[in-house]
Protein backbone atom coordinates (compact mmCIF):
# COMPACT_ATOMS: atom_id res chain seq x y z
CA UNK A 1 0.00 0.00 0.00
CA UNK A 2 1.09 3.46 -0.88
CA UNK A 3 0.48 5.59 1.93
CA UNK A 4 -1.46 8.76 -0.14
CA UNK A 5 0.18 11.60 2.45
CA UNK A 6 3.55 10.66 1.42
CA UNK A 7 5.20 11.62 -2.03
CA UNK A 8 5.69 8.99 -4.87
CA UNK A 9 8.87 7.24 -5.18
CA UNK A 10 9.66 7.59 -8.81
CA UNK A 11 12.18 5.82 -11.57
CA UNK A 12 12.54 7.25 -14.90
CA UNK A 13 13.84 5.14 -18.00
CA UNK A 14 14.83 7.97 -20.56
CA UNK A 15 16.53 12.00 -20.04
CA UNK A 16 16.19 13.36 -23.21
CA UNK A 17 13.65 15.65 -25.10
CA UNK A 18 10.35 14.43 -24.24
CA UNK A 19 11.59 12.42 -21.60
CA UNK A 20 13.53 15.78 -20.01
CA UNK A 21 9.69 17.97 -20.38
CA UNK A 22 8.76 14.67 -18.03
CA UNK A 23 11.44 15.23 -15.45
CA UNK A 24 10.61 18.84 -15.04
CA UNK A 25 7.03 18.46 -14.21
CA UNK A 26 7.77 15.83 -11.80
CA UNK A 27 10.48 17.99 -10.35
CA UNK A 28 7.88 20.49 -9.68
CA UNK A 29 5.81 17.80 -8.11
CA UNK A 30 5.46 17.92 -3.96
CA UNK A 31 3.63 14.67 -4.34
CA UNK A 32 7.10 13.26 -6.05
CA UNK A 33 10.58 11.96 -5.38
CA UNK A 34 12.52 11.25 -8.33
CA UNK A 35 14.85 8.07 -6.70
CA UNK A 36 16.54 6.96 -10.13
CA UNK A 37 17.07 8.22 -13.92
CA UNK A 38 18.46 5.09 -15.68
CA UNK A 39 20.15 4.83 -18.61
CA UNK A 40 22.09 1.38 -20.01
CA UNK A 41 25.37 2.71 -20.40
CA UNK A 42 25.31 6.85 -19.34
CA UNK A 43 26.29 8.28 -16.05
CA UNK A 44 23.37 11.04 -15.63
CA UNK A 45 24.68 12.40 -12.55
CA UNK A 46 22.00 13.01 -9.81
CA UNK A 47 19.69 9.85 -9.16
CA UNK A 48 21.54 8.58 -12.16
CA UNK A 49 21.95 4.39 -12.49
CA UNK A 50 22.80 1.59 -14.99
CA UNK A 51 20.98 -1.00 -13.03
CA UNK A 52 17.15 -1.25 -13.71
CA UNK A 53 17.01 -3.43 -11.04
CA UNK A 54 17.21 -0.49 -8.66
CA UNK A 55 14.24 1.08 -9.57
CA UNK A 56 12.31 -2.01 -8.72
CA UNK A 57 11.36 -0.94 -5.63
CA UNK A 58 9.82 2.30 -6.79
CA UNK A 59 5.82 2.90 -6.49
CA UNK A 60 6.15 4.15 -9.99
CA UNK A 61 8.28 3.89 -13.09
CA UNK A 62 7.93 5.93 -16.37
CA UNK A 63 9.00 4.54 -19.46
CA UNK A 64 9.80 7.78 -21.87
CA UNK A 65 12.18 6.07 -23.89
CA UNK A 66 12.41 5.21 -27.51
CA UNK A 67 9.27 3.57 -28.51
CA UNK A 68 10.72 0.75 -29.81
CA UNK A 69 11.90 -0.45 -26.25
CA UNK A 70 8.28 0.28 -24.48
CA UNK A 71 7.19 -3.69 -24.35
CA UNK A 72 11.06 -4.69 -23.37
CA UNK A 73 11.13 -2.52 -20.05
CA UNK A 74 7.35 -3.21 -19.03
CA UNK A 75 7.76 -7.16 -18.99
CA UNK A 76 10.66 -6.41 -16.83
CA UNK A 77 8.39 -4.28 -14.50
CA UNK A 78 5.57 -6.65 -14.35
CA UNK A 79 7.86 -9.89 -13.70
CA UNK A 80 10.35 -7.95 -11.17
CA UNK A 81 8.00 -5.37 -9.67
CA UNK A 82 4.91 -4.39 -8.28
CA UNK A 83 5.30 -0.48 -9.72
CA UNK A 84 2.40 1.62 -11.96
CA UNK A 85 3.76 1.33 -14.94
CA UNK A 86 3.31 4.97 -16.92
CA UNK A 87 4.26 4.43 -20.35
CA UNK A 88 4.72 6.84 -22.99
CA UNK A 89 2.82 6.98 -26.53
CA UNK A 90 2.62 4.58 -28.49
CA UNK A 91 3.10 1.47 -26.36
CA UNK A 92 4.44 -1.10 -28.57
CA UNK A 93 5.75 -0.35 -32.81
CA UNK A 94 5.33 -4.58 -33.85
CA UNK A 95 2.03 -6.69 -33.90
CA UNK A 96 4.35 -9.15 -31.65
CA UNK A 97 4.04 -7.11 -28.93
CA UNK A 98 0.82 -6.06 -28.96
CA UNK A 99 -0.37 -9.16 -29.11
CA UNK A 100 1.49 -9.77 -25.75
CA UNK A 101 -0.13 -6.78 -24.08
CA UNK A 102 -3.61 -8.35 -25.40
CA UNK A 103 -2.63 -11.15 -23.58
CA UNK A 104 -1.59 -9.94 -20.25
CA UNK A 105 -3.84 -10.63 -17.19
CA UNK A 106 -6.32 -8.11 -16.15
CA UNK A 107 -4.14 -7.39 -13.14
CA UNK A 108 -1.44 -6.94 -14.76
CA UNK A 109 -3.37 -4.55 -17.68
CA UNK A 110 -4.56 -2.54 -14.83
CA UNK A 111 -1.19 -1.59 -13.46
CA UNK A 112 -0.28 0.30 -17.08
CA UNK A 113 -1.24 3.75 -18.27
CA UNK A 114 -0.09 4.62 -21.77
CA UNK A 115 0.10 8.75 -22.41
CA UNK A 116 -2.41 9.67 -24.47
CA UNK A 117 -2.08 13.51 -22.79
CA UNK A 118 -4.30 15.25 -25.42
CA UNK A 119 -7.06 13.09 -23.87
CA UNK A 120 -6.43 15.77 -20.99
CA UNK A 121 -6.61 18.76 -23.03
CA UNK A 122 -7.69 21.81 -23.46
CA UNK A 123 -8.49 21.63 -27.08
CA UNK A 124 -9.90 18.11 -26.74
CA UNK A 125 -12.67 20.01 -23.84
CA UNK A 126 -13.06 23.28 -26.74
CA UNK A 127 -13.17 21.05 -29.83
CA UNK A 128 -16.71 18.80 -27.31
CA UNK A 129 -17.84 22.33 -26.71
CA UNK A 130 -18.05 23.99 -30.13
CA UNK A 131 -19.24 20.71 -32.40
CA UNK A 132 -22.52 21.24 -30.91
CA UNK A 133 -25.29 21.53 -33.66
CA UNK A 134 -26.29 24.69 -31.72
CA UNK A 135 -23.12 26.16 -32.57
CA UNK A 136 -22.00 25.52 -35.83
CA UNK A 137 -24.47 22.99 -37.07
CA UNK A 138 -23.15 19.31 -38.56
CA UNK A 139 -19.50 18.80 -39.01
CA UNK A 140 -18.26 18.12 -42.43
CA UNK A 141 -14.52 18.91 -42.62
CA UNK A 142 -11.81 19.15 -39.60
CA UNK A 143 -8.38 20.37 -40.50
CA UNK A 144 -5.29 19.92 -38.69
CA UNK A 145 -1.81 20.89 -39.05
CA UNK A 146 0.64 20.65 -36.26
CA UNK A 147 4.72 20.95 -37.43
CA UNK A 148 7.89 22.54 -36.92
CA UNK A 149 11.48 22.59 -37.71
CA UNK A 150 13.49 19.47 -35.75
CA UNK A 151 14.67 18.02 -38.71
CA UNK A 152 16.91 20.90 -39.70
CA UNK A 153 18.53 21.08 -36.13
CA UNK A 154 22.05 20.34 -36.06
CA UNK A 155 22.45 16.62 -34.86
CA UNK A 156 18.44 15.02 -35.90
CA UNK A 157 20.05 12.99 -38.67
CA UNK A 158 21.80 10.98 -35.76
CA UNK A 159 19.03 10.84 -33.40
CA UNK A 160 17.01 7.68 -33.09
CA UNK A 161 14.01 9.88 -34.41
CA UNK A 162 15.36 9.68 -37.66
CA UNK A 163 16.95 6.22 -37.68
CA UNK A 164 15.94 3.56 -40.80
CA UNK A 165 14.79 1.55 -37.49
CA UNK A 166 12.01 4.03 -36.95
CA UNK A 167 10.37 5.47 -40.09
CA UNK A 168 6.72 6.10 -39.39
CA UNK A 169 8.49 7.96 -35.75
CA UNK A 170 6.42 10.74 -36.78
CA UNK A 171 3.07 8.46 -36.95
CA UNK A 172 3.78 7.12 -33.81
CA UNK A 173 4.59 10.05 -31.33
CA UNK A 174 2.88 13.02 -33.53
CA UNK A 175 0.06 12.05 -35.56
CA UNK A 176 -1.17 9.53 -33.09
CA UNK A 177 -2.43 12.07 -30.62
CA UNK A 178 -4.70 13.62 -32.94
CA UNK A 179 -6.32 10.18 -34.41
CA UNK A 180 -6.88 8.95 -31.25
CA UNK A 181 -8.42 12.44 -29.48
CA UNK A 182 -10.83 12.63 -32.52
CA UNK A 183 -11.72 8.76 -32.69
CA UNK A 184 -12.64 9.57 -29.14
CA UNK A 185 -14.89 12.70 -30.32
CA UNK A 186 -16.61 11.54 -33.84
CA UNK A 187 -17.09 7.64 -33.49
CA UNK A 188 -16.26 4.97 -36.15
CA UNK A 189 -13.95 5.39 -38.58
CA UNK A 190 -14.97 4.10 -42.46
CA UNK A 191 -11.47 4.16 -43.94
CA UNK A 192 -8.03 6.29 -43.66
CA UNK A 193 -5.02 7.34 -45.92
CA UNK A 194 -1.82 8.12 -44.87
CA UNK A 195 1.06 9.72 -46.74
CA UNK A 196 4.70 9.88 -45.23
CA UNK A 197 7.55 11.42 -47.26
CA UNK A 198 11.02 12.84 -46.15
CA UNK A 199 11.09 16.02 -47.07
CA UNK A 200 14.01 17.86 -45.29
CA UNK A 201 16.44 14.18 -47.22
CA UNK A 202 17.90 14.79 -43.56
CA UNK A 203 17.68 11.07 -41.88
CA UNK A 204 16.19 8.11 -43.02
CA UNK A 205 12.87 8.36 -41.35
CA UNK A 206 9.85 10.21 -42.56
CA UNK A 207 9.65 13.79 -41.79
CA UNK A 208 6.18 14.81 -43.20
CA UNK A 209 3.15 13.03 -43.52
CA UNK A 210 -0.99 13.73 -44.01
CA UNK A 211 -3.29 11.67 -42.90
CA UNK A 212 -7.14 11.70 -44.06
CA UNK A 213 -9.67 9.81 -42.71
CA UNK A 214 -13.65 9.24 -43.23
CA UNK A 215 -15.66 8.53 -40.62
CA UNK A 216 -19.00 6.41 -40.67
CA UNK A 217 -20.90 9.68 -39.80
CA UNK A 218 -19.44 11.30 -42.96
CA UNK A 219 -16.94 13.61 -41.35
CA UNK A 220 -14.31 13.93 -43.32
CA UNK A 221 -10.96 14.83 -40.51
CA UNK A 222 -7.36 15.83 -42.52
CA UNK A 223 -4.28 16.09 -40.54
CA UNK A 224 -0.34 17.37 -41.41
CA UNK A 225 2.33 16.51 -39.08
CA UNK A 226 5.90 17.75 -39.72
CA UNK A 227 9.21 18.07 -38.44
CA UNK A 228 10.18 20.58 -42.46
CA UNK A 229 8.24 23.49 -41.83
CA UNK A 230 8.24 26.20 -39.85
CA UNK A 231 6.17 26.30 -36.57
CA UNK A 232 2.42 25.47 -37.03
CA UNK A 233 -0.04 24.96 -34.78
CA UNK A 234 -4.12 24.89 -35.67
CA UNK A 235 -6.94 23.18 -36.13
CA UNK A 236 -10.44 24.46 -38.15
CA UNK A 237 -13.62 22.63 -37.88
CA UNK A 238 -16.31 23.77 -40.57
CA UNK A 239 -20.20 22.86 -40.07
CA UNK A 240 -23.12 23.82 -42.07
CA UNK A 241 -24.10 26.89 -40.23
CA UNK A 242 -20.33 28.39 -38.94
CA UNK A 243 -16.37 27.25 -38.36
CA UNK A 244 -13.83 27.65 -35.46
CA UNK A 245 -10.63 28.12 -35.89
CA UNK A 246 -7.67 27.11 -32.66
CA UNK A 247 -5.17 29.54 -34.19
CA UNK A 248 -2.03 31.92 -33.56
CA UNK A 249 -3.23 31.74 -29.62
CA UNK A 250 -7.06 32.10 -29.99
CA UNK A 251 -10.33 30.21 -30.63
CA UNK A 252 -12.61 31.96 -32.97
CA UNK A 253 -15.86 31.14 -33.42
CA UNK A 254 -17.63 32.37 -37.13
CA UNK A 255 -21.21 31.95 -37.32
CA UNK A 256 -24.25 31.94 -38.76
CA UNK A 257 -23.96 30.91 -42.55
CA UNK A 258 -26.40 32.99 -44.04
CA UNK A 259 -24.49 36.25 -43.72
CA UNK A 260 -24.66 38.52 -46.83
CA UNK A 261 -23.21 41.36 -48.32
CA UNK A 262 -25.33 44.50 -49.37
CA UNK A 263 -25.82 43.08 -53.08
CA UNK A 264 -27.37 39.61 -51.25
CA UNK A 265 -23.76 37.34 -51.72
CA UNK A 266 -22.96 35.36 -48.95
CA UNK A 267 -19.95 36.73 -46.97
CA UNK A 268 -17.59 35.74 -44.41
CA UNK A 269 -19.90 35.06 -40.78
CA UNK A 270 -19.59 37.45 -38.13
CA UNK A 271 -17.28 36.62 -34.79
CA UNK A 272 -19.55 35.23 -32.27
CA UNK A 273 -17.36 34.20 -29.87
CA UNK A 274 -13.37 34.92 -29.52
CA UNK A 275 -11.43 33.81 -26.51
CA UNK A 276 -7.45 33.61 -25.88
CA UNK A 277 -6.09 30.40 -26.15
CA UNK A 278 -2.63 28.82 -26.40
CA UNK A 279 -2.37 25.39 -27.98
CA UNK A 280 1.41 25.35 -27.23
CA UNK A 281 0.90 26.00 -23.44
CA UNK A 282 -2.05 23.35 -23.71
CA UNK A 283 0.64 20.69 -24.90
CA UNK A 284 2.58 21.04 -21.37
CA UNK A 285 -0.71 21.21 -19.42
CA UNK A 286 -2.06 18.38 -20.53
CA UNK A 287 0.79 16.46 -19.55
CA UNK A 288 0.36 17.98 -16.49
CA UNK A 289 -3.43 16.68 -15.68
CA UNK A 290 -1.98 13.39 -17.44
CA UNK A 291 -0.18 13.26 -14.53
CA UNK A 292 -2.26 14.36 -12.08
CA UNK A 293 -4.28 11.16 -13.29
CA UNK A 294 -1.92 8.98 -13.04
CA UNK A 295 -0.74 10.02 -9.66
CA UNK A 296 -4.42 10.13 -8.06
CA UNK A 297 -4.58 6.54 -9.16
CA UNK A 298 -1.44 5.91 -7.05
CA UNK A 299 -2.02 7.59 -3.92
CA UNK A 300 -5.73 5.81 -3.71
CA UNK A 301 -4.44 2.39 -4.74
CA UNK A 302 -6.68 2.22 -7.71
CA UNK A 303 -6.06 0.16 -10.37
CA UNK A 304 -6.28 1.99 -13.77
CA UNK A 305 -9.44 1.73 -15.68
CA UNK A 306 -9.28 -0.83 -18.63
CA UNK A 307 -11.27 1.01 -20.49
CA UNK A 308 -8.57 3.09 -20.84
CA UNK A 309 -5.94 0.76 -21.62
CA UNK A 310 -8.01 -1.01 -24.45
CA UNK A 311 -8.24 2.09 -25.88
CA UNK A 312 -4.56 2.73 -25.90
CA UNK A 313 -4.20 -0.70 -27.52
CA UNK A 314 -6.96 -0.29 -30.78
CA UNK A 315 -5.47 3.37 -31.03
CA UNK A 316 -1.88 1.36 -31.37
CA UNK A 317 -2.98 -0.99 -33.70
CA UNK A 318 -4.38 1.60 -35.73
CA UNK A 319 -1.33 3.39 -35.97
CA UNK A 320 0.65 -0.30 -36.99
CA UNK A 321 -1.80 -1.45 -39.59
CA UNK A 322 -1.73 2.41 -40.88
CA UNK A 323 2.27 2.08 -41.23
CA UNK A 324 1.82 -1.34 -43.41
CA UNK A 325 -0.52 -0.07 -45.23
CA UNK A 326 -0.84 3.49 -47.00
CA UNK A 327 -5.03 2.69 -47.28
CA UNK A 328 -7.24 0.92 -44.60
CA UNK A 329 -11.15 0.34 -45.11
CA UNK A 330 -13.06 -0.46 -41.73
Amino acid sequence: MINAQLAVNIGIIGYRNHSKRIINLLEKRKDANIDYIFHPTKSLGKSSTNNLSDLYDCDAVFITSPNCTHFEYISKFLKNSKSFIFCEKIPVTNGKDLEKLEKLSKIDKKKIFFNFNYRFSKTNDIIKQQISPSQIGDISNIQITVAHGLAFKKGYASTWRASKKNMHNLLETVSIHYIDFLNHNFGKMKEISYFPSNISKLGKSYDTNHTVIKYQSGIIASITNSYASPYINEISVIGTNGFFTLRNNNMILYSPRDTFDSAGFFKSPQIKNKNKFSMKNDYENSLKKSLDFFFSMIKLNKSMDLVHFQNSLLTNKLILNLSKKNHIVL
